[in-house]
């Protein structure tokens, strides 16, 4: 019994230290401390020891338990490190070193039932970071950061926002690892030269010398510089995945053996130099291969990202300033519907914000003034000035963008070519190897252990893997150039495969000029004012078209501020009750009125006249004309029928517009094309169609640097860019074309090198050679490539 409890007690079941003691011991499981033995209690009494089947030894070692979070309780401190704070619910985003495993995924993202305080976990597993959406009143920063504590993940807490910044960082020492694989590779490449022109009789003594040295050089490639895919490919074999790390790791693993069995026999030099090229020239991929998804990930802090900026008082002026330049003690307006693009404190208005881009609940929020009102929340009211307290954060406003609270399209997400393709080739890989090993065992064993490892080289998949992040990337950055912004690479291909394309009118195909607008209505300079207080809230282009027409007057305080979507705007200003919309929205009916976009003005319920507008087209529309024979095209409008047989030139077939479309009526005509088979672009200005936008396959947010847009999109067209969407489309297809034709390059060269190596007459230095070149070839091909198609569109 004895002994028994010795063997028992050697590792700890929770992080699989070495056991000194036999004093924690719960449920027949030995634990190396009070903390592991604490952790596993509290996921016992949650029932969450499934967490143990995820991993052997998951947990990380709780010996240190010295940990002080005091510092947390400080108001100043815990307002530095939340993302988003109201009266219940707070949200913070930690770093996390120890995520490592499926097991620590699984956990964290069960927090809720350890405590219910805690609403909501997601964890972002490449970056190691936790998002946490909290009730404050029942748990705080500091009882929270103590909970992931005592779980064994300890947040790294910095207030130099190591969330940022740690995505920079070299955590897998990748740099470090290529230099020793290189160095070694040198060394091993000049030792083997000898082998290469042959030895005479008086040199041989130095063989099996130069054998040895060759061992003690591919001792650090394989324990340091490989380990990475070892230790992928054995993770990824625990929980039955079968990655495309695997056949490398074989690959190492088989080309060391033999160079080891060869020089200890004397039977051979080994492939010491092979196997020192191949790791160099994988991790030399790899990190070309990181810098661009780095590149293609949108964490793009480096350059103004969204085409839209923020107006600001400057010296009693109203300004527009790009986000980038929004800074520190900046006044700031925003009006109804526009995004509040960094944390500031609201001076004047009333403020009802939602945040539900933030928070996932619709129900807006009451702000005081001088209080903190948070980025991300949007304006529902009349418009506000708020002073900037801390700077804009992109890629923050790019977290919003892809959050999972508003994003219900993931279901609909379709499956991009480089996933439907790359799921075979490592099956397929392997069975021809093993296959070909099996052959050639009986009759010639080192001829078959040459051709298996000759296969697993040559048909090594980073040509694969890289062919589609590299065309996406250059494709990305072209877009960009041209201020067409996507969500993430899965757009482009989206893009290429939609063939109906329903677009807005107001704000989308026309521009935020009128050619002719004119007042019809007798009003006093009073009552202009008072028009052009309650226009001056909302973002819409015929409100800021009226108020430019009236000029820069002083704006009077609004209350009671209301704008319905595609109908109008009111509002109370010094006593009186203003309302600006269509006919239908201030007098129930839409008749007797001349053929015009019209905007009608009634103050204290009486009727006073209207504005009417002769909207400029953008020039693009006649590109989009254009495009009848390819895409089915259709006009969705909140307008009346006014301007149909102006838009009968860019919209000719019958039944293509519709006009007086409610927001939801948009949505569900496109939700109907869907059920048709149709593959649907909407495109629309962010304000009324923010629902058509998030149904369609892929919604296209339209801007003239207004900050407008919609999280609910899956680009941002900025205006001045419009004439190109033509060229979008074909240059997305372009894209797709240019990566089925890097596959195909890919596929070539590996059935080519195969037909070889299965027959082993290509030797592993060879394959290793043929490999990164196959890598290079692919660069090549789609950079090259992808700028050739970009100049053929003129997008260069």
């Amino acid at each position: 019994m004895i002994k028994s409890s010795v063997l028992e007690k050697t590792t700890c079941y929770h992080c699989g230290d070495a056991c000194t003691t036999i004093e924690y011991v719960v449920d027949d499981k030995h634990f190396c401390c009070h903390g592991c033995k604490s952790v596993y209690e509290i996921l016992s009494a949650d029932d969450l020891c499934n967490y143990y089947s995820y991993n052997e030894h998951p947990g990380a070692t709780r010996k240190q338990t010295n940990k002080r979070f005091g510092y947390l309780s400080d108001p100043i401190i815990a307002a530095e490190l939340i993302d988003y704070q109201d009266a219940r619910i707070s949200i913070v985003t930690f770093y996390i070193p120890q995520i490592h495993c499926s097991s620590c995924l699984w956990l964290l993202e069960k927090l809720n039932k350890i405590n219910p305080a805690i609403h909501y976990c997601r964890v972002d597993f490449l970056k190691k970071q936790l998002n946490v959406r909290y009730d404050h009143e029942k748990i705080n920063l500091q009882q929270l950061v103590e909970l992931l504590d005592n779980i064994g993940y300890e947040p790294l807490i910095s207030l130099q926002d190591v969330i940022k910044k740690q995505n920079t960082d070299d955590k897998d020492n990748l740099v470090s690892k290529i230099a020793v694989a290189g160095f070694c590779f040198g060394n091993v490449m000049l030792l083997s030269f000898p082998e290469y022109f042959g030895l005479s009789g008086f040199e041989q003594t130095f063989k099996h010398f130069f054998g040895w040295i060759n061992i003690l050089f591919s001792l650090p490639i394989v324990l340091y510089s490989g380990t990475g895919y070892f230790v992928s490919a054995w993770q990824n074999l625990k929980n039955r995945v079968l990655s495309i790390d695997f056949p490398l790791a074989l690959g190492i693993a088989v080309l060391f053996a033999r160079t080891v069995l060869e020089i200890v026999t004397h039977t051979g030099a080994g492939f010491a130099d092979t196997l020192c090229g191949l790791v160099f020239f994988l991790l030399v991929g790899k990190f070309v291969q990181k810098k661009t998804y780095h590149h293609i990930s949108f964490e793009r802090d480096y350059r103004s990202f969204f085409p839209v900026a923020v107006h600001i008082i400057e010296n009693g002026i109203e300004k527009p300033v790009p986000l980038g330049q929004l800074g520190i003690g900046n006044r700031m307006v925003i009006r109804n519907n526009e995004i509040i693009p960094a944390d500031a404190i609201l001076l004047k208005g009333d403020a009802l914000v939602d945040f539900s881009f933030v928070t996932g609940e619709a129900i807006p929020i009451n702000k005081t003034l001088g209080e903190i009102i948070y980025a991300g929340g949007r304006q529902t009211g009349e418009a506000i000035e708020l002073e900037v307290v801390k700077p804009v954060s992109q890629s923050y406003l790019t977290q919003l963008w892809n959050n999972e609270a508003f994003t219900r399209k993931q279901d609909k997400r379709m499956q991009t070519f480089n996933e439907k393709v790359s799921k075979y080739f490592t099956i397929v890989l392997l069975s021809i190897a093993f296959a070909t090993l099996v052959f050639w065992i009986p009759t010639d064993v080192r001829r078959g252990f040459a051709a298996f490892t000759a296969i697993l080289i040559v048909a090594c998949p980073c040509a694969l893997a890289l062919s589609t992040p590299f065309t996406m990337s250059a494709a990305l950055s072209i877009f960009d150039r041209n201020h067409f912004y996507l969500k993430n690479v899965a757009v482009v291909e989206q893009l290429a495969a939609i063939d109906t394309i329903v677009m807005d009118k107001t704000g989308t195909i026309t521009t935020g000029t009128a050619n002719n607008i004119q007042l019809e209505a007798i009003l006093t300079d009073e009552q202009k004012q008072l028009v052009y207080s309650l226009c001056g809230n909302s973002s819409h282009p015929l409100s800021r078209i009226i108020c430019r027409y009236l000029g820069n007057m002083d704006k009077l305080a609004v209350s009671g501020y209301k704008e319905v979507a595609g109908k109008g705007v009111q509002g109370h200003i010094d006593g009186h009750f203003i309302v600006a919309g269509s006919a239908d929205f201030i007098l129930g009916c839409s008749d007797n009125f001349p053929a015009h976009t019209m905007v009608h003005i009634a103050i204290d319920n009486k009727y006073m006249g209207y504005f009417t507008f002769s909207l400029s087209y953008r020039d693009g529309m006649k590109n989009i004309a254009a495009l009848a024979g390819s895409y089915d095209k259709y006009l969705l409008s909140g307008d009346q029928d006014h301007e149909r047989g102006e838009l009968q030139k860019f919209f000719p077939k019958s039944n293509s517009m519709f006009f007086n479309r409610s927001p939801q009526s948009k949505l569900d005509f496109v939700q109907a094309l869907q059920k048709n088979g149709s593959k649907v672009m909407m495109i629309g200005d962010g304000l009324n169609d923010s629902g058509a936008l998030k149904q369609s396959d892929l919604g296209i947010a339209v801007t003239d640097n207004v900050n407008n847009f919609s999280p609910g999109s899956d680009a941002i067209l900025d205006g001045k860019s419009f004439d190109k969407l033509p060229v979008f489309l074909s240059f997305a297809k372009d894209t797709i074309a240019i990566i089925h034709f890097s596959f195909f390059i890919s596929l070539t060269y590996n059935l080519v090198g195969l037909s070889y190596a299965v027959t082993g007459n290509l030797s592993a230095l060879m394959a290793a050679i043929l490999m990164p070149l196959s890598t290079a070839t692919i660069i090549s091909f789609t950079s090259l490539a992808t700028r050739f198609a970009a100049k053929k569109r003129q997008l260069i």
